[in-house]
């Protein structure tokens, strides 16, 4: 189904009008064109994730202390160890910036499987419709590609060592509420939101700055979309 949450009803029939009239580009050139988009969000953008910093100083991705232990955060700053926390936090980061290089392999099979009448209906629908459509299309692969990744890499850098004194710490605590959590679910879950998040940044940007889309092709395609 088209989404018309980017357009309104005059916008949407001249964008359609300019896909069904044009004469230029072929069904597979906006093919082509929509895998490039994508492409180049897997290159430009999701390579960044897999450095050393790459989700942790990057403030639209890093990973803080999940919701239910935000009382961590506060009671061990409360008593003197913000910098235990610190190192706790870092380490996640570390594990999801291990797994996000597992990605590319699972992302470019997804994008050499986009049709055309994919390709219509990603031009044609939100800011982040082609990112959608890659989540639905590689969410599950990469879910069972990064769980082991980030087991492996907690034990590489000793995060279970950290999170046991950090829980340890914590739940020494007078008072407070005992917490057991499960950090290797929440931190592929983090990561998998960053993948996306950052394609849907390469994306949205495309599809706004004619000044990124940097080959003919990419010019060609969305300027069907680009409507006054």
């Amino acid at each position: 189904m088209l989404s018309q949450g980017f357009f309104g009803c005059a916008q949407f029939q001249k964008v359609l009008k300019n896909l069904q009239s044009n004469t230029v580009l072929s069904q597979d050139d906006i093919g082509k064109g929509l895998r490039q988009a994508l492409d180049n969000g897997i290159n430009k953008q999701v390579t960044k994730l897999t450095a050393q910093d790459g989700f942790y100083k990057n403030d639209l991705v890093k990973i803080l202390m999940p919701d239910e232990l935000q009382a961590i955060d506060k009671g061990l700053r409360r008593i003197g160890m913000g910098n235990l926390v610190d190192e706790g936090i870092k380490v996640l980061n570390r594990a999801a910036e291990d797994a996000v290089k597992t990605a590319t392999p699972i992302f470019v099979n997804a994008v050499k499987e986009i049709t055309f009448n994919d390709a219509k209906n990603i031009l044609l629908g939100e800011k982040n419709a082609a990112t959608m459509y890659l989540q639905t299309k590689t969410q599950q692969d990469l879910y069972q590609s990064f769980t082991p990744v980030v087991e492996q890499s907690f034990a590489n850098v000793g995060v279970d060592a950290i999170w046991s004194q950090i829980i340890s710490k914590y739940n020494s605590i007078p008072f407070v509420k005992k917490v057991n959590p499960n950090l290797t679910e929440y931190v592929t879950n983090q990561a998998l939101k960053g993948v996306y998040t950052m394609i849907a940044v390469e994306e949205v940007g495309i599809r706004e700055k004619v000044a990124l889309r940097d080959t003919a092709l990419l010019k060609k395609v969305f300027a069907l979309q680009d409507v006054k």
